[in-house]
């Protein structure tokens, strides 16, 4: 077989194992093939992948592909169907990337997608992608193809010359933001380097972008692979419980905390702990805030739900951060959203607890560290505070539960629509799709002012319902991500109502993948919010003495700025062009039917809406928290000095947790 024979064979025979239930590591493949791929991971996914070879539908030559041996993560119990490696066609490299990273969350990170590539070009493209999925600690395979590893003729096209290495190419930008990468140079080095790829994949502490840099000779060169290699291989994803030790101190921590707070992060999601957090929310009364990744952690409904916390969070959970004696932060990475800019917890008292499956994120603000598993974590605080009665003063369970309601009531005044006749503002809009939507919806967002909103107001319903990637805040990650998410639910029953949020800037970086959507049948919704450009960077700009520069879609006017009319670009019509079903509203009333028709529309569909800009009435509620963007130190335009003064003011605030 091929190398690349080898690894499309070898692929489809990784499992993962949690919980009893088995998930296949590696589902499918996306690619585009160039010259860098087409011969080698293009002809495998024809000849393994599809299960032609030798007419055994396996690839593999013992046809089973199952051996007896000794290897703890080989399965010989139970053989599954002759696998195949499905194949879906992208339209961009970076957005291959964000649905595999849509279809790896939704499938709780215990199923991935791979990506291949050609060289060059196809190869960079990758890098926004993995960076997104490192950051999010979510698995993907990226299998970019690379210039001949035997060097016949040199350079090659798209080679990079590098005078001083011979042994670089351009995928070598790719190590930085992969968990774990390897360039295979001889077919025999696929055998370790795939080995450690699934380890690493498989593994929640150290999960994100794995890359195998393929040389496109490499790839097309035959070797005889021991067929233990094929063997159907059972990756367990750990659930490590905590050291007692640590147990013990956590327990003491909690036991003397007056005004405890919890903060939410995706490791709850990761963790599948949303119920063994509301078990422990039952018996502590503890509130709980989220991150923009835990968000949904607990039901917007559920008494111990704050809402999000720090510059995009709620009044009620950065109030009472501000005032918490213990902040315990399960599976979070503390980023300065969520600190705002380390100025949110004031209490000079305040201590940390971070309950995380990595010891990097349990010591993060000099915590305790608890490191574990979060829901074998909580199981384990929860039974050890049972014993010792603690529970928080029914004051403080008061105090939090009257200032939830005080918010709803903010809420639900943004999200109020007076005049059916009017144009919607971005906040009435989340309003009518929050009357909507039910526990099966799900929403992905990424950028722009639209994260801010969702997190201060959305009211998630379920544990997924809340897709919004702000580990990098990617624009163009929406389209493609729901791709995924559509991907991950189909097989197992109907396709869920998924929504995908962008305004025009975001749909403008990357609308490629809506030919994915129309080629595939998938009941993709998305909404596309027109107002004229670069929202939530026009208010930052605004606010820190940029003037707003750059951040309109208009024409340039008479001076040279960009203070014309709007733009003449029609993105309903751009959507349409690419195969989408296109419903057009212009008042609230015209929204309000579009998005139910939309919702049950059976392929994709495009509901397009100019928002309205809000007064300081219909708008949201400003931010709660404080956020770190530098202002120019020194300026003779007033509003930059203005803008340093507020700097320079809030920064003061600022401090180490030690």
């Amino acid at each position: 077989m091929t190398t690349a024979q080898a690894l499309i064979a070898f692929l489809t025979r990784q499992y993962t194992e949690r919980d009893g239930r088995h998930h296949r590591l590696i589902s499918a493949t996306w690619g585009i093939f160039g010259h860098g791929n087409v011969a080698g991971i293009g002809q495998a996914l024809v000849e393994v992948g599809n299960g032609t070879r030798n007419g055994d539908g396996n690839g593999i030559h013992n046809g089973n592909g199952i051996r007896n041996t000794t290897n703890n993560n080989t399965n010989t119990d139970t053989p599954h169907p002759a696998p195949r490696m499905p194949y879906l066609q992208g339209r961009n490299e970076q957005a291959m990337v964000h649905a595999a990273v849509g279809y790896a969350r939704q499938s709780g990170r215990l199923s991935a997608h791979a990506v291949t590539t050609s060289i060059g070009p196809g190869a960079t493209n990758l890098v926004t992608g993995a960076a997104l999925a490192t950051v999010n600690h979510l698995p993907v395979l990226l299998l970019p193809g690379d210039t001949f590893a035997t060097r016949p003729a040199d350079p090659v096209l798209q080679q990079l010359e590098v005078p001083y290495a011979g042994d670089v190419s351009v995928n070598d930008c790719l190590r930085p933001v992969s968990r774990y990468f390897d360039r295979i140079t001889r077919p025999e080095a696929l055998i370790p380097a795939a080995l450690q790829a699934m380890r690493v994949l498989a593994d929640p502490a150290e999960t994100g972008a794995v890359t195998l840099a393929l040389p496109q000779d490499v790839q097309a060169e035959a070797y005889d692979w021991p067929e233990e290699f094929f063997a159907e291989r059972v990756w367990r994803v750990r659930r490590p419980a905590p050291d007692p030790a640590e147990l013990e101190q956590a327990v003491r921590a909690v036991r003397s905390a007056r005004r405890p707070l919890i903060v939410a992060g995706g490791g709850v999601r990761h963790s599948g702990a949303e119920e063994t957090l509301a078990a422990f929310t039952a018996a502590t009364r503890i509130p709980v805030a989220s991150t923009q990744a835990g968000k949904g952690s607990l039901r917007h409904d559920h008494p111990a739900d704050v809402g999000g916390i720090g510059h995009t969070g709620t009044a009620t959970a950065d109030e009472l951060a501000r005032a918490a004696d213990l902040v315990i932060g399960i599976g979070t990475r503390y980023t300065d959203f969520t600190t705002a800019s380390g100025t949110l917890f004031e209490n000079p008292a305040v201590r940390f607890l971070n309950l995380n499956i990595t010891g990097f994120d349990a010591h993060k603000l000099a915590a305790l560290p608890l490191v574990a598993d979060a829901r074998t974590g909580l199981e384990a605080l929860t039974s050890a505070l049972a014993g010792r009665g603690y529970r928080v003063d029914p004051a403080y369970e008061t105090e939090y539960t009257g200032a939830k309601e005080a918010w709803e009531e903010r809420v639900e005044a943004a999200f109020t629509t007076p005049d059916p006749t009017a144009r919607p503002t971005q906040v009435q809009i989340l309003g009518l799709l929050d009357a909507l939507v039910t526990e099966d919806d799900i929403l992905i967002n990424a950028a722009g002012s639209l994260p801010g909103d969702l997190h201060k107001l959305w009211r998630a319903r379920s544990r997924d319902q809340y897709h919004v990637e702000y580990g990098y805040s990617c624009m163009g990650y929406e389209i493609p991500a729901a791709i995924g998410v559509l991907l991950a639910t189909a097989p197992h029953q109907r396709p869920r109502p998924v929504w995908a949020l962008v305004g025009d800037g975001t749909y403008l970086m990357n609308p490629t993948e809506i030919v994915t959507a129309v080629q595939e049948n998938l009941p993709l919704k998305l909404l596309i919010l027109q107002n004229h450009g670069y929202a939530s960077i026009g208010g930052l700009s605004e606010a820190v003495g940029g003037e707003r520069l750059g951040t309109a879609y208009r024409h340039r006017d008479a001076d040279g700025g960009f203070t014309g009319p709007p733009l003449p670009v029609d993105l309903a019509a751009n959507a349409a062009s690419l195969g989408m079903r296109v419903l057009r509203a212009t008042t609230i009333d015209d929204l309000r039917k579009a998005l139910a028709e939309a919702r049950g529309a059976e392929g994709p569909t495009c509901v397009y809406v100019e928002t309205e800009t809000p007064d300081t009435v219909s708008g949201p509620p400003p931010a709660q928290a404080w956020w770190d963007v530098p202002v120019a130190e020194t300026a003779t335009r007033p509003a930059a000095v203005e803008a340093r003064e507020e700097y320079d003011r809030r920064a003061a605030a600022r401090r180490h947790h030690l």
